[in-house]
């Protein structure tokens, strides 16, 4: 019975265990022996374990590095060529120690750039890191200095070089997880990955010495290195060795299986008797350890689809319903936990025209990039794409005019043609107005000086006396006189008519005056 009564308590304590959603068990991380080590994600940057990452620690020939990498950086922006012939000067072996790794070069030997570099990758040569150095920043100090500046470009904050070789200084110095940022740019450059994948390499005969023949000091990928035998490692691609006694034994490479494709920087190592006559070098077995920890815990997977709808953006003077939809232009994938909830990821869209202030306008074609998607988490960036127009979207031809009518509008220079006609017509109306205001007025003013010569001339004719005909005298006619022709008066009938004549003469005369008056007046007040 006491079972029984149980039997509830304990399914009810299960489903407040589960309804808590306990995350993932943390990996199990490696245990390594050498005193410093990082291990990164060679795409993103993103650290998957550490050890002491960011203590001070002495890198050695891992400086080498940063040498090359400079001197390539440089061939790439055209400022020199494989090909130069380099002529080492008679300062390139001041600071070198008889113990140290070296390709034989001596003073007034001239060899190509290329060469050169892989005489400090794959043999270690120091004295080679000088002539680089030389040949490409003018002196030593010089090219120093570019080593440094580099290492501040790209996010180094423990590291500070003091020579181009690695040999012991007490302000030459850096740090597990510098190193590793230092590789990833590295490695990201072709022609120095081909020089640090390189096995073997011959360099041609020179001035003064014949055919030399480098092998790589990596054993990760060298079978017969003749430093650190017997760790070859089929995953690994490239690296570089370092030590002195200062440094211990340095080693940063990079493996890749499966899409997972990593960094491990491993410092301060050591070389501990292996009881059979040989030694186990510390820095190769942790980086192992380190790259089989990464493969059986992590994996390449998709995080986002290139066919996944991300966002809608407005479109002006669309033809339809004035929005393009943006989706990745690649997939994106990433190296993750095996565990791990892609879902969790956090989205950040960046649209050009809305972070530029910009409008976005038709006609777009489908492809067009419009802005790129960022996916992190606790601020690791697990990838960036872009993101494209999924489909075309066409131009409104009656929005395309709107658009352009509204452009035009909205130029200064419009709006001052405007403004000006628009001034233009109100003052024509206001002269028009007026005119026609004074015409009638001076109308008016005829009309009254009409009525007033009519006035005039009634009066006149009602005071003029009454004209009467005088007698003729009777006259004797002589029949032998000659009648002379007498002048013809003018009837009565007629005399009205050309009376008549005179008041239409005036009247046209004094709308004339009138009209002259009227203009003056008009002008006259215009100029007032």
């Amino acid at each position: 019975m006491k079972k029984i009564k149980l039997l509830p308590i304990i399914l009810l304590f299960c489903l407040l265990l589960s309804s808590l959603g306990l995350p993932a068990l943390a990996l199990e991380e490696p245990e390594l022996s050498s005193s410093y080590a990082v291990l990164m994600d060679a795409a993103t940057g993103r650290v998957f374990y550490q050890k002491d990452a960011d203590a001070k620690a002495y890198p050695a020939s891992l400086t080498k590095v940063m040498t090359v990498l400079v001197a390539v950086e440089a061939v790439e922006r055209g400022e020199f060529s494989l090909t130069d012939s380099v002529t080492a000067s008679d300062t390139c072996l001041e600071g070198m120690v008889d113990d140290g790794s070296t390709a034989g070069i001596v003073p007034g030997e001239t060899m190509p750039l290329q060469d050169l570099l892989y005489c400090a990758l794959l043999a270690s040569a120091n004295e080679a890191c000088n002539v680089i150095a030389e040949y490409i920043g003018g002196s030593v100090d010089a090219f120093v200095e570019m080593m440094n500046t580099r290492a501040e470009e790209l996010g180094c904050t423990g590291t500070h070089f003091a020579n181009t070789h690695g040999l012991p200084d007490e302000t030459h110095y850096t740090t597990a997880h510098d190193i590793a940022l230092i590789y990833r740019e590295a490695i990201s450059h072709d022609l120095f990955a081909e020089i640090s994948g390189t096995v073997s390499y011959s360099v041609a005969p020179t001035n003064v010495s014949d055919v030399r023949e480098l092998s790589n000091t990596n054993s990760l990928i060298n079978q017969n290195a003749t430093f650190y035998p017997g760790y070859y490692y089929e995953y690994a691609k490239d690296g570089k060795t370092g030590h002195t006694s200062a440094a211990g034994y340095c080693l940063v490479s990079s493996a890749e299986k499966n899409g997972v494709h990593v960094i491990a920087a491993v410092l301060g190592g050591q070389a501990n008797d292996n009881g059979s006559g040989g030694y186990n070098y510390t820095n190769f077995a942790d980086s192992i350890t380190l790259y089989n920890w990464a493969f059986e815990n992590f994996s390449s997977r998709e995080i986002l689809s290139s066919s996944e709808l991300i966002t809608e953006v407005n479109v002006a003077m669309a033809a339809d319903d004035g929005k393009a939809t943006l989706r990745p232009n690649t997939v994106l994938t990433a190296v993750v936990a095996n565990d791990f909830d892609v879902s969790s990821l956090k989205r950040d869209i960046v649209i050009y025209s809305e972070r530029d202030g910009e409008t976005l306008e038709a006609p777009i074609a489908a492809g067009t990039v419009l802005g790129e998607i960022t996916l992190s988490l606790n601020g690791d960036v697990y990838g960036t794409t872009q993101l494209i127009a999924g489909s075309s979207v066409e131009l409104s031809k009656t929005q395309y005019m709107k658009n352009q009518i509204a452009e035009v509008l909205g130029m200064t220079w419009v709006k001052i043609v405007i403004v000006a006609l628009v001034l233009a017509l109100i003052c024509y109306i206001a002269l028009v107005v007026r005119y026609r205001v004074l015409h009638k007025r001076h109308m008016r003013e005829l009309r009254r000086a009409k009525l007033e010569r009519q006035r005039r001339m009634a009066e006149a004719a009602a005071q003029e006396p009454a004209r009467s005909a005088p007698e003729r005298p009777r006259e004797t006619v002589h029949a032998a006189a000659p009648s002379r022709p007498r002048p013809q008066q003018p009837s009565q009938q007629q005399r009205p008519a050309q009376d008549a004549v005179q008041p239409d003469e005036a009247k046209r005369l004094a709308q004339e005056k009138a009209r002259r008056d009227y203009f003056e007046e008009f002008f006259k007040n215009k100029q007032d």
